[in-house]
């Protein structure tokens, strides 16, 4: 059986590479791939904390995130489609197209 630290620790690997894609990548797809590896790693901890006290809200909450994931991935993908067809790269450093 898998005990609730097992779990926590797994969620806490997944955020922390999640994390560290944010900080030190440029490609914005690779941005929001770790964005959703952080997502990831929240759900897996509230449907941890739901098993271990019981109660059922962390696994609605995680339902909610997926959803929100879902859509975010779809608006930033389809926002970044735009972007490449506009100026033909999809670096970070480079969308400074709101900027005066």
């Amino acid at each position: 059986m898998i005990s609730t630290s097992q779990y926590l620790w797994l969620g806490m690997v997944l955020f922390t590479i999640g994390a560290i894609g944010v900080v030190t990548r440029r490609n914005v797809i690779i941005i929001l791939m770790s964005i959703e590896l952080i997502l990831n790693a929240v759900n897996i901890n509230l449907v941890a904390f739901s098993r271990l006290f019981g109660d059922v809200s962390g696994q609605v909450f995680a339902i909610f995130i997926i959803t929100d994931a879902a859509a975010e991935a779809a608006i930033g993908l389809g926002i970044i489609i735009a972007f490449f067809r506009n100026r033909e790269t999809v670096l970070a450093d480079e969308m400074d197209l709101l900027k005066w």
